[in-house]
């Protein structure tokens, strides 16, 4: 497997071995780093906030996956923590890169590149692909025109999708598919706009379109965050009468809506979405949760929490930050901290805002053994560019000697 890489941009792409092969041929060869699989990849970069560290790992299986598809998840995470960063240059180097894959007429590989450079808010560069296909061999048909659709969306031209889906079909005689359909709905709701949306999918009825649950769902979700239920239920209505094969995701968005009201309803929806046949994820006990701690119902919410597990459910990052704002806001700051502890063990922590009002309240109640605690974990696991804000936490607490303690052991 060969492919050139820029080393003007990409820092420590992978070894300085390659990085030499790169300076030295247009098209070199690569050697892999530590041979791991895809599956291994993509588990450490779902918790790897160091943008070369994160290169490092996806440099250690690009060269050597079987299928673009296998790959795109690792390619875009890594794709995002660059962006996050704000490394451009360095994301542009290492999409271009595998343009001198021999891969790259294949229009799947070139499609991830699309989606890519959509991932990081980068339209232009995901454009220009597009347009090379012809030049780099790559025919062209539905695959890579939702690629394009998908970049825009992900880089918020969501103004830009109809267009694009007037003027590419008939520029490159491509046949839009239910996907492209399902990505000019979701277009129109990003914009706020779903009764465009609803007419889209009324076009997709007449041109023997068919029309999928996720199609349904986008629109439900749009109309519901509008606050127009009663348009969301015809929505609803309208899935059933078609046949339409109701999912998790559908309910969950039911679920969304109703998390904020009475917990009876939510848990009533949650029967009733078992009693179809369908098993509730952890989303949705995540919403039952939610809505019992609003309700002030802190016992309940723990026992959702508690049977996660039980109910073959993994607890995600949103799951723990619910439950540990609540308990602070309780006043319940040890057991918001034992919570916090498990959520490291997972490598799901809650985001900064959340940890903040945890480590205050445990100042607060003179637990500073545990902030000590937190401050430590968070500094060691937290992305680099929020360290400037924990250091101004640390200082305004008293804590700031938690990193001279770290310096000295």
């Amino acid at each position: 497997m060969s492919f050139s890489i820029s080393a003007r941009h990409i820092r420590r792409l992978s070894t300085s071995a390659a990085a030499a092969a790169a300076e030295s041929s247009s098209t070199a060869t690569v050697p892999a780093t530590s041979s791991i699989s895809i599956s291994k990849a993509k588990s450490k970069l779902r918790t790897e906030y160091d943008p070369d560290k994160a290169l490092d790992i996806y440099s250690s299986v690009s060269n050597h996956y079987t299928s673009p598809v296998s790959s795109r998840y690792a390619q875009e995470l890594t794709i995002r923590r660059l962006a996050k960063a704000r490394r451009f240059d360095d994301v542009e180097s290492l999409i271009e890169s595998h343009k001198n894959d021999p891969k790259i007429t294949q229009e799947p590989f070139l499609s991830t590149l699309i989606r890519s450079y959509g991932r990081a808010g980068m339209f232009e560069h995901a454009m220009r692909t597009y347009n090379q296909m012809e030049d780099l061999g790559t025919p062209r048909s539905a695959i890579s025109f939702n690629a394009l659709l998908s970049a825009c969306n992900h880089s918020k031209l969501f103004d830009k999708v109809p267009q694009l889906f007037d003027e590419i079909p008939k520029r490159f005689k491509i046949s839009p598919d239910k996907i492209s359909y399902g990505i000019l709905v979701k277009s129109h709701c990003e914009a706020g706009s779903p009764q465009k949306a609803i007419q889209i999918v009324r076009e997709m009825e007449k041109n023997g379109v068919e029309i999928t649950a996720v199609t349904f769902t986008t629109i439900l979700d749009s109309l519901y965050r509008k606050g127009e239920s009663e348009e969301a239920e015809k929505i609803w209505n309208m899935m059933i009468s078609k046949g339409c094969e109701i999912d998790v995701g559908a309910y969950n968005v039911r679920l969304m809506h109703e998390h904020g009201g009475k917990p009876e309803q939510v848990q009533s929806l949650i029967e009733e979405m078992a009693n179809s046949g369908l098993k509730p994820d952890t989303i949705s006990y995540n919403y039952l949760m939610t809505c019992y701690c609003k309700n002030g119902m802190i016992d309940e919410a723990r026992k959702v929490y508690e049977d996660m597990e039980g109910n073959g459910c993994n607890k995600n990052a949103a799951t723990f930050r619910t439950l540990i704002y609540y308990l602070c806001r309780n006043g319940e700051f040890e057991k918001g901290y034992r919570v916090f502890k498990e959520s490291v063990k997972m490598h799901k922590i809650p985001d900064f805002n959340t940890m903040k009002i945890l480590v205050e309240g445990l100042v607060e109640k003179k637990k500073m053994k545990e902030a000590k605690g937190l401050i430590r974990t968070v500094r060691k696991k937290f992305p680099p560019n929020s360290l400037n804000a924990w250091i101004r936490v640390e200082e305004s607490l008293g804590l700031a000697s938690v990193a001279d303690d770290e310096a000295k052991a």
